[in-house]
């Protein structure tokens, strides 16, 4: 995406692409969307989309660790990119597409695997620290 990030993007970006990779991932029906507590996500548009589709959307509070998959992915990205040491913006945009391209969705599936155990932890630790 270029440019800021809106709550008018998240939207867009949902209705492109989170049930096709519900679908890819081979979720099933028995899943819960979780996103951090970001403006943009939590925005009247954004939740009104989620409820209106019939998604269900885990409480998140605010303060609380951020254990969602996706902030692995994206260090995964990074660490690819990072690697092809990028020297300019259009080339680094670039070298990102290729990689997120390279990440089997399978990798994604291990990610949201390991998710209860996630939460287990934080809750054993009472919300300090943990391994993840």
């Amino acid at each position: 995406m270029d440019g800021i990030m809106r709550q008018e993007n998240d939207v867009d970006i949902l209705k492109q692409h989170l049930k096709t990779s519900v679908w890819k991932l081979k979720l099933g029906h028995k899943w819960v969307f979780h996103m951090n507590n970001d403006h943009k996500h939590t925005s009247k548009a954004v939740v009104k989309w989620l409820k209106d589709n019939k998604f269900k959307v885990l409480e998140w509070p605010s303060q609380s660790p951020d254990l969602n998959p996706i902030e692995h992915l994206w260090a995964e990205l990074k660490k690819r990119v990072r690697a092809r040491r990028p020297t300019n913006l259009t080339q680094l945009h670039q070298l990102c597409q290729e990689e997120w391209a390279q990440i089997h969705p399978t990798y994604c599936g291990k990610l949201v695997e390991v998710y209860p155990k996630r939460l287990t932890q934080v809750n054993q630790f009472k919300g300090n620290a943990t391994k993840y």
